[in-house]
């Protein structure tokens, strides 16, 4: 890519993140995260931390409200540090072991939704597919994971690059050209300090909130970035 193509598209955007305690899988408390970010050049960053039967969360006495506070502390930290925090959320249904990435959620989502884990994919995608939603499926094609009919799909993440783990990226690549996804997207997958900085997507304009967000991914107007160098996502 040209130095006038990374100048047009000069906001950095990490799209999958997770926080220590909600995800009790990550080790980086919320204000960190922001801080580790920032300190790489990022302008904005989702965070999705697991939603699902067995999180932790679930066992307080307002579970939504439990899970959502690494959410709004890294929200805070993020205005103080000038960087947008979109609220996103990994959603695994009781059925198995596959984990999605739903963009667009609000507290009032989640709240309707956690009690309803049980749904499954499909049912979940019938009921609250719109424009207004995205629902990828994470890492599809990782240790344990089963891609699931792409008519109950907005997209995939392409690239996860969670260096932790195989995620198989060519392959996912290969399949969302064949399945001609709408949207596909690519994510660190944040775990753990020293992660920070391995990818992100690039765009011309910084969205201003979830719905902005979404609508950017829709148009399909952004690029990936992996390790400094950018590429283009849709192309055969």
């Amino acid at each position: 890519m040209s130095i006038t193509c990374t100048k047009e598209y000069k906001y950095k955007i990490e799209l999958h993140a997770h926080t220590s305690p909600c995800s009790g899988c990550s080790e980086i408390p919320p204000e960190k995260i922001i801080e580790l970010l920032h300190g790489k050049g990022y302008d904005a960053v989702q965070i999705t931390n697991h939603f699902y039967p067995g999180g932790k969360f679930m066992q307080s006495e307002d579970p939504v409200g439990t899970y959502l506070q690494d959410f709004y502390a890294a929200k805070e930290a993020g205005e103080k540090a000038g960087m947008k925090v979109y609220m996103g959320a990994e959603f695994r249904f009781s059925e198995n072991s596959n984990d999605y990435l739903v963009l667009g959620v609000d507290e009032a989502f989640l709240r309707e939704t956690v009690t309803r884990l049980d749904m499954g994919i499909d049912a979940f995608y019938r009921e609250y597919h719109s424009d207004s939603l995205l629902i990828l499926q994470a890492h599809p094609f990782r240790n344990g994971m089963t891609p699931v009919d792409p008519a109950s799909l907005d997209g995939i993440e392409s690239m996860n690059l969670h260096p932790h783990h195989n995620s198989r990226v060519a392959i996912a690549c290969q399949y969302a050209m064949e399945q001609n996804f709408p949207v596909v997207t690519i994510g660190t997958d944040l775990h753990h300090w020293g992660h920070e900085g391995v990818s992100a997507t690039r765009t011309k304009v910084l969205p201003e909130n979830e719905t902005e967000l979404v609508a950017l991914l829709r148009s399909r107007d952004y690029l990936f970035e992996v390790g400094g160098c950018l590429m283009q996502p849709y192309t055969k």
